[in-house]
């Protein structure tokens, strides 16, 4: 069974979610952008991240990226995860192993291959 595909802006999430999806791009989200087409045909910017159950596209535009980094006390002046919040968040998600299909030259999951599945959005 297919996981649903999610759009949804950052602030919608859960708690949760942002705090996974900070381990996962641990210095920031707009070079992990990716472009996508809205049910109206216009082109969006996204952020990936799958959990166990979901696949979301976390709705943003590099400026948001950039906003969210720098107004977010878990992050230094340099946008890079503080080393006490890393430590923290690995420590209470250190069960969940679905935080590895979301590998990345940013953090240390284990493989960056990709489906090349990114089309089918809801």
């Amino acid at each position: 069974m297919s996981k649903p595909r999610i759009i949804k802006d950052y602030d919608n999430l859960p708690e949760e979610v942002k705090e996974q999806i900070k381990l996962v791009y641990p210095k920031g989200f707009s070079q992990h952008l990716i472009s996508f087409y809205n049910k109206e045909g216009e082109r969006r910017m996204g952020l990936p991240f799958e959990t166990e159950d979901k696949i979301y596209l976390v709705r943003m535009t590099p400026v948001k990226a950039e906003t969210i980094i720098e107004d977010d006390d878990d992050y230094n002046d340099d946008g890079i995860l503080k080393s006490s919040i890393k430590e923290k968040y690995e420590e209470k998600y250190d069960d969940i192993d679905y935080l590895n299909i979301n590998a990345n030259e940013d953090n240390d999951f284990g493989s960056d291959e990709d489906d090349g599945d990114d089309d089918d959005w809801d």
